[in-house]
């Protein structure tokens, strides 16, 4: 017990208090989510992707070693909860908001911070490339999942040019394939602005978290939850053998797809009227639940 306990507190608690001040920031300065996590997401996070794909080891095995992987997490775990809730017979905008839930976690707030403190630098690189993929998804998949015919797949497509991200990708990975530089200035730019991205987004989850509301759609919320946070990590540890993830990659893998749901599953919610006050329902709950799943898992992985 004493070792979950250290667990706990070394690697998810700091998460959990950097968040609880932007929850407290919500709650009592009224402070909104949307400039932040504009800010986020426009510079910080592609700072961030981008210092770390360029200063780190990995090479083209690895990238698509770890795309693979997260490609078939986030469309197995799909599949399952499709099957699940059709038995359940969930109305249609319930099917929804229950899928987008499932599929999509929270590997940018929390699963790059939880990374990076339980197992270092090495992680957080493979964990930045499940991360950027999961986004890709999110904008793509995650669209066509949540407007369930109102948008076409090109149109979804067609969005990724509003992905930062995406650029901060594509660019360090023309850097790594030339073995080109960025200028000195330039350079720790962008390091200062990436090294700061992990702390704003714990903020921001808190801030966003202070925003959800319980709707008491119980069935649904169970299966969710359990889909992402049992399920998820369960498939993940089988698939990371298919798919031969070793080491730093097998943490990152396994634990990225044990988060809880996104936060970014409440803007595809409230855009395309999906049950918002469910998925936020979801986000906290699956946050607020998390460490009961991730320690333990934080303790295998580590052994």
């Amino acid at each position: 017990m004493s070792a979950y306990l250290g667990l706990f507190s070394n690697n998810i608690l700091p998460i959990f208090l950097a968040a609880g001040a932007g929850f407290l920031l919500a709650k009592f300065l009224h402070v909104q989510p949307r400039q932040i996590s504009q800010v986020a997401f426009y510079i910080f996070s592609p700072c961030l992707l981008f210092s770390i794909l360029t200063k780190s080891q990995l090479n083209s095995a690895d990238v698509t070693r770890m795309a693979g992987f997260t490609v078939t997490i986030v469309v197995a775990i799909g599949i399952l909860t499709w099957i699940l809730a059709r038995f359940m017979r969930l109305e249609r905008r319930m099917l929804a908001a229950v899928l987008i839930t499932a599929m999509f976690s929270n590997s940018g707030n929390y699963g790059l911070s939880l990374n990076l403190f339980a197992f270092g630098e090495e992680a957080l690189a493979h964990a930045s490339l499940y991360f950027v993929i999961v986004a890709i998804l999110t904008y793509t998949l995650g669209v066509v999942v949540a407007s369930m015919g109102s948008a076409s797949l090109g149109q979804a497509l067609w969005g990724l040019r509003k992905v930062p991200a995406i650029y901060a990708v594509t660019l360090a990975l023309i850097f790594i394939a030339a073995g080109l530089k960025l200028p000195l200035f330039l350079d720790r730019t962008v390091s200062l602005l990436g090294e700061a991205a992990i702390p704003l987004l714990m903020v921001l989850m808190g801030i966003q978290l202070a925003h959800a509301t319980w709707d008491g759609q119980t069935r649904a919320l169970s299966l969710t939850s359990i889909m992402r946070l049992i399920a998820g990590p369960a498939l993940a540890l089988s698939m990371s053998l298919l798919f031969g993830l070793q080491g730093a990659a097998r943490q990152a893998g396994v634990i990225e797809s044990a988060m809880p749901t996104a936060i970014v599953t409440t803007v595809l919610a409230t855009e395309y009227n999906v049950e918002p006050s469910f998925v936020s329902t979801v986000v906290f709950i699956s946050t607020l639940l998390s460490p009961l799943t991730v320690t333990p898992l934080l303790a295998y992985l580590g052994a």
